[in-house]
């Protein structure tokens, strides 16, 4: 069992306002897609990442902050409409981000760190949270000069600036904002694990209902044929796998494994690390869709094969590693999986996108099913040792 004390163990439901918040970022998640359809090149993958960072980031950022704070609070309210709105016009901003609205991406970006982190600095309820957000605001002004300059430069270097500066904050989020002599000391904290695990939960959903947008525009853009209309179920059955790998008992796993942790802050901090690498395989392959569902007879190529195999494959391999480190099971399955997409996709360079698609489905579905019954054995596993 958990030895943080009960009372430490908060437990409230997610609240209308924040599902509202969380809705901003579907806009974005579709900018991040339509960006990268449109610049299908090594950089443009990497301009992808850096804004995708970026964005994530914010989400995460202000999660932790409203979870800490309480959504029940008014200032908690207060910050989460005013970094809604500032969202909406940094999201906006992601077509042209490396083009001419750089500013206009970066001071909604700044704004939401600084204010949200300023406003945790100071109405957080104890000093130990208190002292943990002053040291974000170090880790921020570590990196804002470096959103500042690649805005301020031309769009060629930008890359460079934006990149270094996303590497900051990247660091930071993944090592819980330390400095020297003092780190983060999350076992004793009050933190309501199972609010912030929902929080994650119905953001992969959403994450997931985007591609499900993107694919239902491409096959209304495509002709009302045979291959148009396999290609559609082709990419709806792989979604549908997905999402089964997951909540095919993989969030009963998850919630068992986090209810008896002495540590839950960590498990997951551990949980929001990984999705980042969870949206970049999702809109991977919701670009890698669009591309098969537009052309599915046409020929297979080294980008459609890394982004209709390479998103599903960085998925797994993703929530491999959270599986691993939180539950100590059911990772295995999942690198198999991976070395199956990855041997697949070399052949997928030759095949048209529709045999792609139907592979790619084989794969998946018996990932799921195999996951399912992996989950199940793991949660009684768990629940066993709980109760011993």
């Amino acid at each position: 069992m958990s030895s943080l004390p009960q009372p430490l163990r908060l437990r409230r439901e997610v609240s209308p306002l924040e599902l509202f918040y969380d809705l901003v970022f579907v806009f974005a998640v579709s900018q991040l897609s339509h960006h990268l359809l449109e610049h299908l090149t090594r950089r443009g993958a990497a301009e992808t990442a850096v804004l995708l960072v970026a964005v994530f980031g914010t989400w995460a950022y202000t999660s932790y902050e409203a979870t800490f704070l309480d959504v029940h609070r008014q200032v908690t309210r207060w910050l989460i409409v005013i970094v809604m709105g500032l969202g909406l016009f940094m999201n906006a901003a992601i077509p042209s981000a490396f083009a001419d609205r750089a500013w206009a991406f970066v001071i909604p970006l700044l704004a939401i760190l600084f204010f949200a982190g300023a406003v945790t600095a100071v109405a957080a309820r104890t000093d130990a949270l208190r002292e943990h957000f002053r040291r974000t605001l170090v880790w921020l002004a570590l990196s804002a000069p470096l959103w500042i300059v690649g805005a301020a430069v031309g769009s060629g270097p930008r890359l460079w600036w934006w990149a270094a500066a996303a590497l900051v904050d990247l660091t930071g989020t993944w090592l819980a904002h330390p400095l020297p002599g003092r780190t983060l000391s999350s076992r004793e904290l009050a933190f309501d694990a199972d609010h912030m695990l929902e929080r994650l939960r119905l953001f992969f959903i959403i994450l997931l209902g985007e591609t499900v947008l993107t694919a239902g525009v491409a096959i209304s853009q495509a002709p009302v044929d045979l291959p148009s209309v396999l290609a559609g179920v082709g990419v709806f059955t792989a979604l549908v796998s997905l999402w089964a790998a997951y909540f095919g008992g993989g969030e009963d796993v998850i919630t068992t494994a986090i209810a008896t942790t002495p540590d839950p802050v960590r498990s997951v901090r551990l949980g929001v690390n990984s999705a980042y690498l969870v949206l970049a395989a999702l809109v991977a392959l919701a670009v890698g869709s669009e591309l098969a569902i537009a052309h599915p007879t046409g020929h297979g190529s080294t980008t459609l094969a890394l982004l209709l195999f390479g998103g599903p494959a960085l998925y797994l391999a993703t929530t491999a590693w959270f599986f691993r480190t939180t539950a100590g099971g059911a990772w295995k399955e999942r690198l198999l999986a991976v070395a199956v997409l990855a041997v697949v996709a070399t052949a997928a360079v030759w095949l048209p996108p529709l045999a792609s698609l139907a592979l790619l489905d084989l794969i998946l579905i018996t990932t799921a099913v195999t996951l399912t019954h992996a989950h199940r054995r793991l949660t009684s596993s768990l629940k066993t040792v709980t109760t011993d």
